[in-house]
C-alpha cells in the first residue's frame, strides 16, 4: 500500500488530500496512468513529484509503504 498526497488544485478537485492505493512495484508513470487517470486531476502531468520527501521522476518504482506527493505548479502575484 502506498499513500498519495495531493496539494492545491489537485486536492480541491479530488475533495481530499490523500489516497491509499495498492501500487507497490509499479512506476510513478504507471501510477498516474492506471490509478489516477480516473480522477481527472487538473495539471497532474505538470506537478512536481516527491517520493518519501525526495524529488522523483516518473521512472521511480514504488515500494510498499512509500509516500508519493504531487505538487502542482504555483502561480500568484
Amino acid at each position: 500500500m502506498i499513500n498519495v498526497l495531493l496539494f492545491a488544485e489537485l486536492q480541491e478537485s479530488l475533495g481530499r488530500d490523500k489516497l491509499s492505493i495498492e501500487a507497490a512495484g509499479i512506476s510513478i508513470k504507471e501510477l498516474k496512468e492506471k490509478h489516477l487517470q480516473a480522477y481527472e486531476l487538473p495539471n497532474l502531468d505538470q506537478a512536481m513529484i516527491a517520493v518519501n520527501e525526495e524529488y522523483a521522476d516518473e521512472t521511480t518504482v514504488l515500494e510498499d509503504g512509500d509516500v508519493v506527493a504531487f505538487i502542482p505548479p504555483v502561480s500568484g502575484g
